[in-house]
């Protein structure tokens, strides 16, 4: 399932975080379409680094659950997140990573709808250091990218040939400049339902 986020069309103090949302909203997609060529039991298969596209999406998820619950409110680093435990290997079933990749998801998603433009100047703290929101949204989807990109790379690991390209192939740049689809954040979940790709 695409997730949508909320739409306000009343709301004119959105107009960054309409932008924020739909970034994350993309680098969501990004992943699902590598993990949807990855079979079950590649799942849990480590890559040099260590990690399994498992531990990742452990990671991923509970740094966005431990991030963005009470965002406004708590300390971004919860006292009931055990991270290292994020990284320890698992024995967990697709549907298990599956629904632990959405908790996460839901979790951002949710604060993200609570926000408008004016809350991005608002002071939280991360491990009791001082952010503001927006500074905090940026080190967010920078540290989201950087595992998805870890998940890409495994994934596109175990298909090898068979890799179906999550942007544009290569030898087909041309082409893909003359109908350029995946540019914006704000078309990129639409555009994937459709099917278009790079």
């Amino acid at each position: 399932m695409i997730p949508q986020p909320e739409t306000r069309p009343c709301d004119l103090n959105r107009t960054l975080l309409q932008f924020v949302e739909a970034e994350f909203v993309r680098y969501k997609l990004l992943a699902e379409r590598a993990m949807g060529q990855v079979r079950p039991d590649e799942l849990l298969v480590r890559g040099e680094d260590g990690n399994s596209v498992a531990i990742i999406v452990w990671h991923v998820s509970g740094n966005l659950e431990s991030k963005f619950t009470d965002l406004l409110t708590t300390d971004g680093e919860k006292s009931w997140r055990n991270r290292d435990s994020e990284f320890e290997l698992r024995d967990v079933s697709p549907a298990e990573v599956a629904g632990k990749w959405e908790r996460g998801w839901r979790v951002l998603f949710g604060a993200l709808a609570e926000l408008t433009d004016d809350d991005l100047a608002a002071p939280i703290t991360i491990r009791g250091v001082p952010f503001r929101v927006d500074e905090a949204l940026l080190r967010s989807l920078a540290h989201l990218a950087y595992h998805v990109g870890q998940i890409v790379l495994l994934a596109k690991s175990f298909r090898g040939d068979e890799w179906e390209y999550l942007s544009i192939p290569p030898g087909q740049s041309e082409a893909y400049n003359r109908n350029p689809v995946l540019e914006k954040s704000s078309m990129y979940a639409e555009n994937v339902a459709k099917g278009k790709r790079g």
